[in-house]
């Protein structure tokens, strides 16, 4: 999947990419079980040669993937990239 990182500002910045579409749809279908509660939903990542896990968050008709500052910075990642995320769901 591609996605362009967006920055989301709250009491402190993050960085993301948006899972919406097809991808959004068949991680709906299987949310509840494997969700770990307020719609988090536990993955392991891989952008370029850095694997890493994280959770997504629910937003909207889709889901937001946070990218980790390291992540960032091994993959010479800034705001507006376009990233290609390999993206499995991990069991609760």
């Amino acid at each position: 999947m591609k996605a362009k990182v967006f920055e989301w500002r709250g009491p402190a910045p993050f960085h993301f990419v948006a899972i919406t579409g097809e991808v959004a749809q068949e991680i709906r279908d299987i949310a509840a079980a494997v969700t770990y509660g307020w719609g988090m939903i536990p993955v392991s990542c891989r952008i370029g040669g850095t694997t890493f896990t994280t959770s997504l968050w629910k937003k909207d008709v889709g889901y937001y993937l946070p990218l980790k500052d390291a992540v960032r910075s091994a993959e010479n990642i800034s705001l507006g990239s376009t990233v290609n995320v390999e993206l499995t769901l991990r069991p609760r």
